[in-house]
């Protein structure tokens, strides 16, 4: 009988044992739930800014990038801020100070951070003819008889910018291969419009004599206003450039800079994404690389420009 009673009472405290350890195990585990960090968000950057140059004026520009924008938010679940910049070297001078991630550069300005901020490129547009460069454009009106430096000799220039590849460059090699060295002196005047529009409109409305844009910009604006076409005259033309493209600062987490690369170059096959190019005129995005920007260089050097000593302040 007291053997029986020895066992019901070790069964009992067996039990009781079992419930109480089986109760701490439990309290561990909830506690340690509880303790498990929150999942990382799907990228660790969450929000970027892209720089834009101002090819056009700075509420045209922001409003031909917001669809992309808007799509390329929605498909990486980041939240991306516009900054478009007053002036091209801006976004040089700009890029660190505002804490740009990103930004789609001219060719110039695209070389220019290549060499000088180490910037990344990842994508550029192939227009819906199939393009994907453009080149500049040196124009006059058409009748003005100005062929020659001599005919040039006090005449007045619109430039677009100093760190401009259509705008600057194109001309000054121009200028330079018909013997005028200094066109500063050459000109009775030379100011710089600030876009490749104005700087059209002011050759075509005789606010400047000679004029340099570059051609994407010429022939959208004589799809509108057939003056362009008839009434200005072409002189020279540059070698083809890349077109404005995204290049990316190189320390932006790897995931996500493959991630925007990626996004850009699917775009086309979406629905969603075709609509998003269609503001910018834009078939499709195509991967690239440094090496495309190597005409830039040849060309800025053959006219002596060092990018890493360049002054690109409008003067």
């Amino acid at each position: 009988m007291i053997s029986l009673l020895h066992k019901t009472r070790t069964a009992q405290l067996l039990a009781l044992s079992f419930f109480f350890v089986s109760c701490l195990l439990v309290s561990s585990c909830k506690q340690q739930k509880q303790a498990e960090p929150e999942q990382p968000p799907k990228y660790a950057h969450p929000k970027i800014t892209i720089g834009l140059i101002p090819e056009v004026d700075v509420f045209t520009q922001k409003k031909r990038y917001q669809p992309l924008v808007k799509y390329l938010s929605k498909e990486l679940d980041i939240t991306i801020e516009l900054k478009v910049l007053s002036r091209y070297g801006n976004i040089i001078d700009n890029f660190k100070q505002l804490d740009l991630d990103a930004a789609f550069f001219g060719s110039f300005t695209g070389a220019m951070a290549i060499i000088t901020l180490g910037v990344e490129p990842l994508a550029r547009p192939q227009y819906t003819d199939g393009t994907s460069t453009y080149y500049g454009m040196v124009f006059v009106k058409k009748g003005s008889a100005i062929k020659t430096a001599q005919d040039m000799h006090r005449k007045r220039v619109v430039f677009v910018d100093r760190a401009t590849t259509a705008g600057y460059l194109l001309p000054v090699s121009y200028f330079n291969s018909l013997g005028i060295e200094d066109y500063s002196v050459w000109f009775e005047e030379y100011y710089f419009s600030g876009t490749h529009e104005d700087a059209i409109n002011d050759v075509l409305n005789g606010i400047a004599d000679i004029g340099a844009a570059k051609n994407t910009v010429f022939y959208k604006m004589a799809a509108t206003n057939k003056r362009v076409a008839e009434e200005l005259e072409i002189l020279a033309t540059s070698p083809h450039v890349p077109a404005n493209g995204l290049s990316v600062r190189s320390d932006l987490p790897g995931r996500l800079k493959q991630g925007l690369k990626n996004k850009l170059l699917m775009a086309h096959q979406s629905e969603e994404g075709r609509e998003a190019l269609k503001t910018l005129h834009i078939e499709k995005f195509i991967e690239t690389t440094r090496a495309d920007y190597q005409t830039v260089l040849d060309y800025a050097a053959s006219i002596g420009i060092n990018f890493n000593t360049y002054n690109y302040i409008n003067n």
